[in-house]
């Protein structure tokens, strides 16, 4: 455990049967096989100029060094080109040029993000068998692979064999570990190996204590989550802007905006500039209490503190002045979005077709939709509930329903609020058969109808004095296996009273009270 990795020597033979369970076949010879569909070289900008220019190295005599190759291969893992390093390399080698330890390892990088585990770890094994000494380069990436493709529990086995050689790891590596823990709801093993980390194999760091704050957040532990910061603090770690968005984001989640605001104050008082992100969530917390003007003075002082807004923010206020009823003024901030050169996002379109769509403004709608076209922002399966919701409540079933069909011939899927309002929109315009009609449809092809989907139809029927086909539908809801709500019972209740069924309307009654929802 105590060897450093540069003092190690590796006994060949031994090393690679230790590493056996990951490496599929150790003396796995250097050939690839790519599939005929496989992305080849892309000659546009600085990705095709590489390319070309690799080519050209290839064909030089004298061969170029191999660090020449190597830069090129670099700079073209750095932009994300995998699939092009692997081919460019396999060219490399079928042209005689044997790969160094820097290429081999630029190639698991590669192999690791294609999601090719077993070609990453037969690379590993060639570093082995060619006498080269695996650093924590190489390791961390191993382990980074593992974590991105979820295999978290064999990242450790890695990590156990790799310290029993003994490699000692960094605080990046441990990062990855703790961070892949976490993504697979392991919290307390995250926390176990991070006091691992801290009895010795390493150092632990903001990020560690980061990972696994957010985590006890989002498993709804405040509690554990505090105290894991003020041990934090207790190890000399300072908390970082990431600390604290993460803080501000769990009291905004609960509500707490003014204990929020005070975080962000504290974070300020010790030197540490609040981001984008942070301000973004504080920004969002206003709007989620209703606080338009509180969220409205954060994004007016974001610029003043050198802090830019991005298409999140202006999303943000826009759509909690939607929700207050503010349209116009969304509208001037959506309008400036393009004094800044910022170009809004189908998010930012919903929102505002949404806030028009129940302000009753239906003519700037369109005139948004043609907007989207020109700027070739696709419309979601959001910004059609808005336009089937305001087509439905003002009886435009006809149009709704030629809507729909527009919907899913662009290949938007509608979901279970689209066809709840269409459901509900024809109910409302007294089309109740054509509503019965959907709404078996959606029965027979197993959609999961919900309480609200059960509730819409069967009012519909009760509207329409059909009271043997509401309560028939009852039944068959309970027997789905979905539970009448408050509003269903009252929606029964009401129908069977005027209907002068007293009886039957204080059984359900009765039966509404022994469940608890009265």
């Amino acid at each position: 455990m105590s060897l450093s990795g540069t003092t190690l020597r590796f006994c060949l033979s031994g090393s690679i049967s230790k590493f056996a369970p990951f490496l599929p076949n150790p003396s796995f010879p250097f050939s690839f096989h790519f599939h005929s569909h496989s992305p080849l070289l892309d000659h546009d900008n600085v990705h095709g100029a590489a390319v070309s220019l690799f080519d050209s190295m290839l064909h030089m005599r004298p061969v170029p060094p191999i660090f020449q190759f190597g830069q090129i291969l670099g700079s073209l893992t750095k932009m994300k080109h995998y699939s092009t390093t692997i081919s460019l390399i396999k060219q490399m080698e079928l042209k005689g040029i044997q790969s160094n330890f820097v290429i081999l390892n630029i190639l698991i990088n590669c192999f690791c993000h294609s999601d090719q585990m077993p070609f990453a770890f037969s690379i590993f094994g060639k570093i082995l068998k060619l006498g080269y000494h695996p650093g924590i380069i190489t390791l961390s990436t191993l382990i980074k692979g593992l974590c991105l493709k979820g295999e978290v529990r064999k990242a450790l086995n890695f990590h156990d064999k790799v310290v029993a050689q003994g490699f000692r790891l960094n605080e990046v590596t441990y990062g990855m570990l703790i961070d892949g823990l976490c993504k697979i709801g392991e919290t307390e093993a995250a926390i176990k190996l991070l006091r691992t980390v801290e009895g010795g194999l390493s150092k632990s760091n903001v990020i560690m204590y980061a990972t696994i704050i957010d985590s006890l957040f989002k498993d709804n532990l405040a509690k554990q989550a505090y105290d894991f910061l003020n041990k934090m603090i207790s190890n000399n770690i300072r908390p970082d802007v990431y600390i604290y968005s993460i803080m501000i984001d769990a009291l905004c989640k609960e509500g707490k905006i003014r204990e929020a605001k005070n975080v962000l104050a504290v974070m300020v008082k010790a030197g540490v500039k609040p981001s984008r992100v942070t301000l973004n969530i504080l920004m969002d917390g206003y709007c989620l209490v209703k606080e338009v003007k509180s969220a409205k003075h954060i994004f007016n002082d974001m610029i003043r503190i050198g802090v830019t807004p991005d298409v999140h923010s202006y999303n943000i206020i826009i759509n909690g002045l939607c929700k207050n009823k503010r349209v116009d003024e969304a509208m001037n901030l959506f309008r400036d979005m393009d004094t800044r050169n910022m170009v809004p996002d189908t998010v930012t379109y919903s929102t505002l077709i949404d806030g028009l769509c129940k302000s009753g403004r239906i003519a700037y709608v369109w005139d948004l939709i043609d907007e989207m076209h020109e700027r070739n922002q696709k419309q979601d399966v959001i910004t059609y509930n808005c336009l089937l919701d305001v087509l439905c409540k003002n009886y435009h079933l006809d149009k709704a329903y030629e809507l729909l069909k527009t919907m899913m011939e662009k290949g938007i899927q509608p979901d279970m609020y689209t066809w709840n309002i269409l459901i509900d929109g024809m109910c409302r315009g007294g089309r109740v058969e054509k509503a019965q009609e959907i709404f078996h449809d959606l029965l027979i092809k197993g959609y999961p109808l919900n309480v609200y989907s059960y509730s819409i139809m069967i009012n519909g029927f009760c509207k329409k004095g059909l009271l043997d086909e509401a309560l028939s539908l009852w039944s068959k809801m309970e027997d789905n296996g979905c539970l009448p709500s408050a509003v269903t019972f009252e929606i029964m209740i009401m129908a069977l009273f005027e209907k002068d069924e007293i009886d039957k309307a204080e059984s359900f009654l009765r039966e509404m009270i022994s469940r608890g929802l009265l």
